[in-house]
């Protein structure tokens, strides 16, 4: 089933609707066609290009909430990559790691918490990072609604025509 973007009538990413819901919004004049697949949609009098891109004709202003924390949410933002051996792994495989053990006065926060593949985490154990061989890939942050946006979107299974209107951040 083929996603389309949506975006903002300023050209930001607000989220991604079903070709289905993106005819009804292009037939009922609420958004105009950026980009479009190489497939088509037919009914019984009409054929029309399948959206691949579109934007609102007017701005939606929408509240921009936090992302929720979670064990999936970690994974996503560490796109599924060990922090210590910088490798990517199945969701099996991950876990989550204090970068300051909780028994050492580490939160259980955004800034303190990284995706771990087993082995690293068993190596890594109750010790602070400065007493492990390990570097982190890159410091864990809260990301934002956007920078989230962006990442469960998974940039290498959308569409080339998206890349335009996605921002990029550093992996």
């Amino acid at each position: 089933m083929e996603r389309t973007l949506l975006l903002n009538a300023s050209f930001e990413p607000l989220k991604v609707v079903s070709w289905r819901k993106a005819i009804t919004l292009v037939f009922l004049e609420k958004v105009e066609v950026i980009e479009v697949y190489d497939r088509e949609v037919r009914s019984v009098s009409r054929s029309f290009q399948m959206p691949a891109v579109i934007r609102l004709l007017r701005y939606v202003r929408f509240e921009r909430s936090r992302v929720k924390f979670s064990r999936d949410t970690i994974f996503l933002r560490d796109s599924y990559t060990c922090q210590y051996c910088h490798t990517r792994f199945p969701t099996s495989q991950l876990t989550c790691d204090h970068v300051v053990p909780r028994s050492l006065g580490g939160e259980t926060n955004w800034e303190n918490i990284v995706t771990a593949c087993n082995s690293c985490n068993t190596k890594k154990g109750n010790m602070r990072l400065e007493h492990t061989p390990f570097q982190l890939k890159k410091p864990p942050v809260e990301p934002d609604w956007y920078q989230f946006l962006v990442f469960s979107l998974g940039t290498e299974s959308t569409h080339p025509t998206w890349q335009t209107y996605l921002p990029r951040f550093g992996n």
